[in-house]
């Protein structure tokens, strides 16, 4: 894209958990000669709604299928359904898109993008529409990303433990009607989860397979081993679902190809961007309330098992809707304007 030239983004579902985050972190940024417009499905006189952007309000535009004309990029953030039917304009109208509610993300002609670890697929392929990945795909993509190149990787399992806010608006709402339901001694509202979430965890929440595994869990690791390119990542995962209302926290258990101590295994976090290395603490450990809100992984209390060659134990924790989700499509847009087009 030549310099100077404005750039017209667009934010579809301004006001749901992801859109609220891309709107939140645009404003912070500065990005030269861009410019921001805000559509909703619901919207259907113009002046109706508004936001806020930048300590300014403005207008929530409607949403038709003419409405993204000569918009470059547009976040889609409204539901599936919305996502799906305007994500299938991108060529007819000659924009780009990045959807953040994983409307596409099953698909393989669609690529699954984390900035930073296989962005380079925007220059290859040159796409017009990308999958932003699920939260946990992004975690363990750039842990993957940031080991294997100086220690290797025989074997990789991870415990995830997941928010309620992995079910937009619905699952906190429940979250924290269940927990008030228990305090006061009431009647337990199950409406989106079939078991008490609220000072529980769930190991499952879905149907599973013959092997135990459910949709979510199969759903991530292909979705990882698409990012590194179908090359064959040697892990395993499984989620539980956790009364915390944001951040997924990850515990990893590595075996490393090559000999390392925990100091090279820190520097390694130390040197990177995505990565927040903190040292471990009884005082102020690193966890869903300190981690919450906050724009890259953070990492603690590293551990060498000496019984097994080469093995580590790995706690990692990242915000799913700032690092997690709207960084990381924010990272590709400026990607696909800049180097892509």
């Amino acid at each position: 894209m030549k310099k100077n030239k404005k750039i017209r983004w667009a934010l579809v579902g301004t006001d749901t958990l992801q859109g609220k985050e891309i709107k939140k972190n645009l404003s912070l940024k500065e990005i030269p000669n861009l410019s921001l417009d805000f559509f909703d499905p619901e919207v259907e006189e113009e002046y109706s709604k508004l936001t806020e952007y930048k300590g300014e309000p403005r207008v929530i535009l409607p949403l038709d299928e003419g409405a993204l004309k000569n918009i470059d990029l547009v976040f889609l953030a409204a539901d599936k359904k919305i996502n799906k039917r305007y994500g299938a304009l991108v060529s007819k109208q000659d924009f780009r898109a990045i959807d953040l509610t994983e409307t596409f993300n099953t698909n393989l002609k669609i690529p699954v993008v984390v900035a930073g670890v296989n962005d380079r697929t925007i220059l290859a392929k040159n796409p017009r529409l990308i999958a932003n990945p699920h939260p946990a795909t992004i975690v363990l993509s750039h842990l993957f990303h940031a080991l294997m190149p100086e220690l290797g990787l025989k074997k990789a399992i991870a415990m995830i433990l997941q928010p309620a806010s992995a079910f937009g608006e619905p699952g906190i709402g429940e979250l924290a009607n269940q927990s008030l339901d228990l305090m006061n001694g009431a009647a337990l509202s199950k409406k989106l989860f079939k078991a008490q979430v609220a000072f529980n965890l769930l190991s499952q929440i879905e149907k599973t397979d013959e092997c135990g595994f459910a949709l979510k869990e199969k759903q991530v690791k292909k979705e990882v081993n698409r990012v590194f390119d179908m090359k064959k990542i040697p892990f395993s995962l499984s989620i539980v679902q956790a009364p915390v209302f944001h951040t997924y926290s990850i515990l990893f258990y590595l075996e490393l190809d090559k000999k390392a101590d925990i100091t090279q295994v820190e520097n390694i976090f130390k040197q990177s961007s995505y990565f927040e290395f903190l040292p471990p603490s009884s005082a102020c450990p690193v966890s869903s309330v300190t981690v919450s809100g906050k724009d890259k992984i953070h990492v603690s209390q590293i551990k060498k098992e000496k019984a097994f060659p080469n093995s580590f134990w790995i706690w990692t924790v990242a915000d799913n809707l700032t690092m997690g989700s709207a960084l990381n499509a924010i990272e590709i847009a400026q990607y696909m304007m800049y180097r892509g087009s």
